[in-house]
């Protein structure tokens, strides 16, 4: 369902808004995600998943399933370990560095939202 004229100025006009209240979160939630995906982090993934794979066909063909389950913990293990984000590419910051505390600028940001939001209200009554 397509927005109307009024709502995609109002949805410009939060966009343009926050870009300069907060242009580094803006440029962060822009970035594609596919370019955040760390392909080191498949491809060990990839190879722990491998291992797994192969742990769980040695606990099948010699029949302890002990081995068998350490094999699919190992193969999940693996499958989490590529298929997720490290700290530092989720932060966009270095691992030793701490993140800064968020600053008093969005208070005018959501008053603003939140006037919009009744001026909505009250034009469709």
């Amino acid at each position: 369902m397509a927005l109307s004229e009024h709502e995609q100025r109002l949805l410009d006009q939060l966009e343009q808004q926050l870009h300069a209240d907060d242009p580094k979160f803006a440029h962060s939630m822009a970035s594609d995600s596919r370019k955040s995906m760390s392909t080191r982090r498949l491809v060990i993934g990839s190879l722990i998943t491998i291992a797994g794979i192969l742990v769980l066909l040695a606990g099948i063909v010699w029949q302890i399933i002990i081995v068998g389950v350490a094999g699919f913990l190992i193969m999940g293990g693996g499958v989490y370990f590529a298929t997720t984000k490290s700290k530092q590419v989720a932060t966009g910051q270095p691992l030793g560095k701490p993140s800064k505390a968020p600053t008093g600028g969005k208070s005018g940001f959501m008053s603003s939202l939140e006037d919009k939001w009744d001026e909505r209200k009250r034009d469709q009554t």
